[in-house]
């Protein structure tokens, strides 16, 4: 196992971003895999009831992945401009408080969360036929909340330091594990469909221990016994970037819960097919969150070094990618869409029918305007990088109030397909707010700059 860390202010941009990205994009194209064999394994394996209860629980996994990414993206932000900066010393109490505040975080919300979950399924009219199996996936997944902030912890300071390529392995790793295991509990043992959660689990806690001795073989990241000393205000700043990305994440998590307790109204087949199109949803974001990856360490080790020029750079580079990228995802999803949903369903020819015509019509409507989503994250992701994580939680709030105010309106004026319109809305929203700021910020980097170049 070998570490790779990476100085990002110094080459060419757009080569930089590529070669961080491309790692992530696979990472997440295996992670997104063993998502997805959850699902096609649960349908196939159990049926449409399941794959149903698997859908009404996404959000609320999505929530407890979005917490654990929040915190530790928001902490991995003073990384990034400590490493860039070339201030060591700081930097290893930085990554002292960040294990001791995520482990923190990791026994509050494991709580918090168990406690939440039945009443948040019935919250969210989750039919009764299901609502005890999605309860039973949710109980194990949450109890694993712990092991999922270990991993997004080690891997956000692997790739804050410029690695990208140890979490993916990480990945593919956890990947294996999972799907070897779903098809073991489900197919084989026939364990029902938490024990699909409990697969992911497992998987999981392979991937953390993974990255986790990664990091003990960065020389400049042995830790002393004085950088682990509690220092309120370095844990103070931490928690300023953290805890805002955690909590625009829960706000985009409750406009997703409030959209799919709309969808759960319009009986189970809708459910299906709306499940069967979320499970591809991560396909579709998977290279942009690996831009937005690598926009968040470039722009947090460049501001470090006082390079502002190379982060405009960088930006332009990052959209050009990303515009590229989505309209490939999209015309191949387009056009391969229909087949690749089918893998979810099972039952009569009539059901199936039915179930794919509804999940195919809501990848279409996400599909052709998908490169809002991507200018999305990009351009959040660099707005973070700059250590802010306000502007970026108050873009999730204008997404969860577009979400929720067309899930709620536009079903009694144009039929339950119209909530489909949902997503694309939010995103909009929130680039409104994101790219605005942006330039705003650029502005006032590059005025106040002594930079002569880039």
């Amino acid at each position: 196992m070998s570490t790779h860390v990476k100085d990002m202010t110094s080459g060419t941009p757009w080569k930089q971003l590529l070669v961080f990205a491309l790692p992530l994009m696979i990472g997440n194209v295996f992670q997104q895999l063993y998502t997805v064999m959850d699902s096609v394994i649960v349908g196939q394996g159990i049926g449409v009831n399941a794959l149903a209860a698997l859908g009404a629980a996404d959000w609320f996994n999505w929530m407890v992945v979005g917490l654990a990414t929040g915190f530790s993206q928001g902490f991995s932000i003073q990384i990034a401009q400590q490493f860039g900066a070339r201030d060591y010393d700081h930097l290893k109490k930085t990554v002292a408080a960040s294990y001791t505040l995520s482990l923190a975080m990791g026994v509050i919300f494991t709580v918090i969360m168990q406690l939440a979950a039945r009443p948040g399924l019935v919250l969210l009219n989750t039919p009764e036929n299901i609502i005890g199996d999605s309860l039973s996936y949710l109980r194990v997944s949450f109890s694993g909340f712990i092991v999922v902030m270990a991993y997004n912890m080690f891997a956000s300071v692997l790739r804050a330091l410029g690695d990208s390529k140890t979490p993916l392995i990480a990945m593919v790793i956890a990947a294996a594990i999972n799907i070897v295991l779903d098809i073991a509990f489900v197919m084989g043992l026939h364990m029902g469909v938490a024990s699909a959660a409990a697969a992911t689990v497992i998987a999981q806690a392979f991937s953390a221990v993974y990255c986790f001795m990664a990091v003990r073989k960065i020389k400049l990241l042995k830790l002393s016994a004085r950088d682990w000393r509690p220092n309120g205000r370095r844990m103070g700043k931490l928690m300023y970037l953290g805890a805002p990305m955690a909590f625009q994440n829960v706000i985009i998590s409750i406009g997703g819960m409030a959209l799919q307790s709309v969808v759960n109204r319009f009986g189970l087949a809708f459910v299906a097919g709306f499940t069967a199109t979320n499970k591809l949803y991560g396909v579709l974001e998977v290279a942009a969150t690996s831009f937005g990856f690598s926009m968040t360490t470039f722009t947090g080790q460049n501001l470090g070094a006082k390079k502002i020029r190379r982060i405009s750079k960088g930006m332009r580079s990052s959209l050009i990618m990303a515009f590229i990228t989505s309209e490939i995802i999209s015309a191949a999803m387009i056009l391969f869409g229909r087949m690749i949903l089918r893998l979810f369903i099972s039952g009569a020819e009539s059901e199936i029918r039915e179930v794919t015509d509804i999940a195919y019509h809501f990848l279409f409507v996400m599909c052709v305007p998908l490169f809002i989503l991507y200018v999305l994250h990009v351009v959040r992701s660099a707005i973070q990088g700059m250590g802010d994580t306000i502007i970026p939680m108050i873009s999730g709030c204008t997404e969860m109030v577009m979400r929720v105010s067309v899930a709620m309106i536009l079903p009694h004026f144009f039929g339950p397909e119209s909530v489909f319109f949902a997503e694309v809305a939010a995103w909009i929203g929130a680039d409104v707010i994101l790219i605005t700021a942006y330039l705003v910020k650029m502005h006032r980097l590059l005025a106040s700059s002594t930079e002569s170049s880039g």
